[in-house]
């Protein structure tokens, strides 16, 4: 496993991260920690989860990844051996019940969302804290369309970044990310660092592979020119990449067989480039090209499933 430092901070991060967000729901507590273990061992240090995992959102399984993530700490006593990122929640965009009544990226939600997690991971402090979507309306989550509104969001993202800020000097937070953003939220929270003495982000947390590549578009000349390292997730496009879901087919036990909510890749536009490329030399030499290029600070987040199912499927 190679290892490298993230851009502004004192971070050394394995090459290779390890998403968490089925624990709980595809993953028992025992599959989790039999992933971690594996992991571990194959040299990953970072560790990412959020306080809304595992997804889909559900109240009754509402943070049981954290949960997991921290059991497995406790056992194994290797929390200064790791870097645990988690992620606090922004307000619903799409109805669901939020984990908080009020949620919002104030300091009063920020606050109770740190303690939480912190509690549930069983550690003092997180190597990485993320905003795991903005607060203003925007797009993300796959979404097209611009939807513009002349009114104030009703928490400005200086609100957010200082009460993050606040968290950091109490030595709960090493470092802050954001995830799910746009080129104009990434230089807003870096401009309001600067003009404020606050902490800038290091991270920022966004999809990336063969069937999403709009992080190239903006996002990545912020990232080379701003020292913002990517953390790329669903590099297999919700598994779509793997062809599993070709010609309509729904194999038992797979995500969009068993949650319909989980559309961003399912559509007729998917289907040629997961047939011509699948997992083939052709994939994954694209995909070491474009992380060895060098052309912007990137790592990439192996979903639990994903980097595990060659293991755990005999």
């Amino acid at each position: 496993m190679q290892y490298h430092r993230i851009p502004h901070s004192s971070l050394e991060v394995s090459t290779l991260g390890l998403g968490t967000m089925t624990f709980g729901e595809q993953n028992s507590e025992a599959d989790a920690h039999a992933q971690l273990d594996y992991a571990v061992a194959q040299g990953i240090n970072l560790i990412d989860v959020a306080e809304m995992y595992p997804v889909p959102p559900r109240p009754e399984t509402q943070g049981l990844t954290e949960t997991y993530v921290g059991n497995w700490l406790a056992k194994h006593g290797s929390r200064e051996k790791l870097i645990i990122a988690s992620k606090v929640s922004g307000p619903s965009r799409n109805n669901d019940k939020g984990i908080r009544p009020d949620q919002a990226l104030d300091r009063k939600n920020i606050r109770e969302a740190l303690h939480d997690s912190l509690k549930r991971l069983q550690t003092d402090y997180l190597d990485l804290y993320q905003v795991h979507w903005p607060q203003r309306p925007t797009n993300c989550f796959g979404k097209l369309g611009y939807s513009w509104t002349d009114s104030a969001p009703a928490v400005s993202l200086l609100d957010t970044l200082d009460a993050l800020a606040e968290y950091q000097r109490a030595g709960k937070i090493r470092y802050i990310g954001v995830s799910n953003e746009t080129a104009f939220g990434v230089m807003r929270y870096l401009h309001l660092a600067d003009k404020h003495d606050l902490p800038r982000i290091v991270t920022i947390q966004n999809p990336y592979s063969l069937l999403n590549r709009s992080f190239e578009v903006g996002l990545a000349e912020v990232s080379q020119y701003e020292g913002v390292e990517l953390l790329a997730y669903s590099c297999l496009g919700f598994g779509t990449l793997t062809g599993k879901y070709l010609n309509g087919a729904k194999p038992a036990g797979a995500r969009n067989t068993l949650f319909s909510r989980f559309t961003r890749y399912s559509g007729e536009q998917t289907q040629k480039p997961s047939r011509r490329m699948l997992i083939s030399p052709d994939v994954m030499a694209w995909t070491l090209l474009r992380w060895r290029s060098r052309l912007y600070a990137v790592n990439r987040l192996l979903p639990a499933l994903c980097w595990a199912q060659p293991r755990w499927i005999s």
